[in-house]
């Protein structure tokens, strides 16, 4: 791959406006202005007869000029329910000339903008209670939000009100009662205003704050299927992240027996591709066998990464097959040619094959799970008889189906595989062999079905994640595939979306374009990624691009006055408000990882701002961590770290010494979580360590052979060379 050549100031960004077309017949229809953008969910949007505009002055001055409200519709080109609403709604003629008539509509990719999906999903939590995409609000011309849900039916239905009437009900309001717009509007941008500033007291957090937020886990955990809380289930990897740092902390086995349980079933399931790896979004039931089948590149990066932390503390060979599973799909699938790693595949497709013929004028339609059900059937056209019976029992299939919470019947008939009980004779060598030829008959089966949309664009925080992913597996799994993959996406992302000599990031990449100011996450998860891919290859490069991601990081996000980092610059005025936002979701807060960041980065290059920083930082969301734990479990690993003793881990050697190679292996054998990793090279490396930690300069090897330091505030133990005796000193800082 040779050198990293990281940090190129003075990068010029390419900024393209024609738009890639989808492939199908509707390319021969009237097109709106989505067709010149990039995003594939505005690329979806761009044949409806809606006059959509993208975010922008252009909508919101026509707003102003013609006095008319604006309807802001926001989505992914994933979302199950966008595509229902766009077919049921913005396809329809009539619908969309109401849409035209009466409203200025602006359609956004929430994965392109999360600043603007972020300030509207609060407005909309705040007015029903509740959140989810497709978002549908309206707003005046001024930007503040006035009435909102989420998926509208085109007609009223069951008490629920269509968007038909919808429509007309504001349009009559804002034509004849503007004062009462005016009064909600006003309402709900105080409301904003109060939820980015709320009144919060600064509050140090300690270890009671951690035990009482396992107790919260404990309590809201299913004994019976594993997870946390009820139907739908979620993999939430943040939650599992915190219990196993719980369980190195306090040694409480429930802690470690909950995480290896719900990560065990969640593998076993329907959640689980077994044909073509990967894990699917969600459960749509508590036993975890009907998932909602898209496939999400943040879920994939934190799973690897939790299945790898389960390996190191069970050494059960199982956790590691499940994590290079999922990192050989994302290296299959959803690889760019040159390294970067694409977003997320859709959960429905059209049924059949790729070359399945269309009656003229009548197209298929698109299924959910169309991709990855079977018939028993189809099953038994594929494979020998020996075949189907060893694939069946292993798979639990149903002669009539084995989909048992299906009450809309979309599954009728067809099988979601999960490993299933099987019969005790089931698993001899030569039935283990039979049903990997199986799978592998089904699988270049299942690649001549027609393929759900893969959503290609390139999201630095995203693309950070699995970075992280790739280079903690080459540290654990010690397989240098996944280092490559991990130091060619940081290429990628650096090529496409960086100006390093100054740390200005942009948030995406696609079709040759780059565009839109990145955001808290994207420059946090990319110091982090950055961090541990420094652990991982001890390439100093990648240790000087952290810091110089963190410094400007930093300068565009941090509030000097109370702590804590804002979520965008605050330099767009389109964007109504600055919030810090402190829920961690399906993926961490940029806030917990940026103050993980800065208490890591303060102990390898000595930086004791950056460790002030950290501490206002965890003080300001203290009163939210003990009041809302369940909703903090990245904070809580920040935490965490900050109430231990890192331990530092120096290597003094050459990155390419077999002895070096050995010493690393005992340390990534274990789960040390809240440590640092330092090469001492005896070249360029440990002289810019040595720079801020002066201590490090007098660190070599002993007798000429690489040596371990393991210390503590740089108070260290006797060094060694004798990995067994390396050993010994990590058991005193691992369970």
């Amino acid at each position: 791959l040779g050198p990293p050549a990281v940090c190129h100031g003075g990068r010029r960004f390419l900024f393209s406006s024609a738009g890639q077309l989808p492939l199908d017949k509707r390319a021969l229809k009237k097109t709106n202005r989505l067709i010149n953008e990039k995003s594939p969910y505005l690329l979806q949007h761009a044949f409806n007869p809606v006059d959509w505009f993208p975010w922008g002055f252009e909508a919101f001055e026509k707003a102003h000029t013609e006095n008319k409200p604006i309807f802001l519709s926001i989505g992914y080109s994933t979302c199950y329910w966008c595509h229902v609403m766009e077919r049921e709604v913005f396809e329809n003629e009539s619908l969309a000339a109401l849409m035209n008539d009466y409203f200025v509509s602006v359609k956004v990719d929430r994965e392109e903008r999360p600043d603007v999906d972020r300030v509207y999903m609060a407005a909309l939590q705040a007015m029903i209670g509740s959140g989810g995409w497709p978002m549908s609000m309206f707003l005046t011309p001024g930007l503040k939000p006035f009435f909102g849900a989420t998926y509208i039916p085109p007609v009223s239905t069951g008490g629920r009100s269509g968007f038909g009437e919808i429509m007309q009900r504001i349009h009559d309001v804002w034509t004849n009662d503007r004062a009462q717009v005016d009064q909600v509007s006003q309402r709900l941008g105080d409301l904003l205003t109060h939820i980015a500033h709320p009144d919060t007291t600064a509050l140090e957090a300690d270890i009671r704050t951690l035990d009482h937020a396992f107790e919260a886990f404990a309590n809201n955990y299913d004994k019976t299927h594993a997870g946390f809380g009820s139907a739908p289930k979620f993999p939430r990897p943040v939650v599992y992240t915190f219990l196993l740092r719980y369980y190195a902390r306090s040694g409480k086995r429930q802690a470690l027996e909950m995480t290896v349980e719900t990560l065990r079933r969640i593998a076993a399931s329907g959640m689980h591709d077994h044909i073509g790896g990967g894990f699917h979004r969600y459960a749509t039931d508590e036993r975890w066998h009907v998932p909602h089948f898209e496939k999400m590149l943040y879920d994939q990066a934190q799973l690897a990464i939790s299945y790898l932390e389960v390996y190191q503390l069970t050494r059960e060979e199982f956790f590691a097959e499940v994590a290079r599973d999922v990192l050989d799909y994302v290296l299959r699938v959803m690889t760019h040619p040159d390294g970067g790693f694409y977003s997320a595949e859709d959960a429905e497709s059209l049924p059949g094959v790729d070359s399945s013929p269309q009656v003229e004028n009548t197209p298929l339609k698109k299924e959910e799970g169309a991709f990855y059900v079977w018939t028993k059937d189809e099953i038994d056209r594929i494979l020998t008889p020996d075949e189907v019976r060893i694939f069946n029992d292993r798979f639990g299939m149903g002669e009539n189906g084995n989909v048992l919470a299906d009450p809309h019947g979309v599954f009728r008939g067809k099988n979601i595989l999960h490993i299933a009980e099987r019969r005790p004779d089931s698993s001899t060598d030569e039935s283990n062999a039979i049903f990997t030829r199986a799978k592998q008959k089904v699988f270049e089966a299942r690649e001549r079905r027609t393929k759900p949309h893969l959503d290609d664009k390139v999201l630095v925080s995203w693309n950070a994640l699995m970075i992280l992913a790739f280079s903690r597996a080459y540290q654990v799994l010690g397989e240098k595939r996944y280092l490559e993959a991990a130091m060619r996406a940081t290429r990628f992302v650096l090529d496409k979306l960086a100006d390093c000599g100054s740390g200005q990031l942009l948030r995406r990449y696609r079709d040759g374009e780059s565009r839109f100011e990145a955001h808290l996450e994207d420059y946090a998860l990319l110091v982090q990624a950055l961090l541990d891919l420094y652990e991982a290859s001890f390439d100093i490069e990648w240790l000087k691009a952290a810091s110089t991601f963190a410094k400007r990081q930093n300068e565009l996000f941090f509030d000097r006055k109370d702590g804590g980092f804002f979520d965008v610059s605050g330099n767009d005025p389109t964007i109504l408000v600055r919030t810090k936002e402190w829920y961690d979701g399906a993926e961490p807060t940029g806030n917990s990882i940026a103050i993980l960041n800065l208490l890591r980065l303060s102990q390898m290059i000595n930086s004791v701002e950056y460790e002030a920083m950290a501490r206002k930082s965890l003080a300001y969301f203290g009163q939210r961590l003990h009041e809302s734990p369940q909703a903090t479990p990245q904070f809580l690993v920040a935490l965490d770290f900050s109430l231990s003793k890192p331990k530092q881990i120096i290597i003094a050697g050459a990155a390419e010494d077999p002895g070096t190679a050995a010493l690393l292996r005992e340390v990534h054998s274990r789960f040390i979580p809240n440590k640092v990793l330092l090469l001492a090279d005896g070249a360029g490396g440990q002289e810019f360590l040595s720079a801020s930690i002066p201590f490090l300069a007098t660190i070599q090897m002993s007798d000429g052979k690489p040596t371990a330091y393991v210390c503590e505030n740089y108070a260290c133990r006797l060094p060694t060379s004798d990995p067994d005796q390396l050993s010994e000193l990590l058991k005193l800082t691992a369970v």
